[in-house]
């Protein structure tokens, strides 16, 4: 007997047919403290990878951090 695949959400579901799961797959990961963004499909598209997304915003937070020492008045 063939299955028949609905392409709509039933009103009830049975354990046994949302597959096995898996135990803790994303523990390692949450013990590490990842934190998922979502990026505009524009702003990502300026970027090949993570990499050059962190070494964007590193640069940036260093010339926030600069611009605020020149403004700031010394004591």
């Amino acid at each position: 007997m063939k299955k028949v695949k609905h392409e709509e959400m039933r009103k009830n579901y049975k354990r046994e047919d949302l597959g096995k799961g898996i135990r803790g797959k994303y523990f390692e990961e949450y013990k590490k403290g990842t934190n998922l963004v979502l990026l505009s499909p524009d702003v990502a598209a300026a970027f090949p990878d993570d990499a050059s997304v962190n070494e964007a915003l590193r640069s940036l937070m260093k010339i926030a951090r600069q611009a605020i020492g020149l403004t700031r008045r010394s004591t």
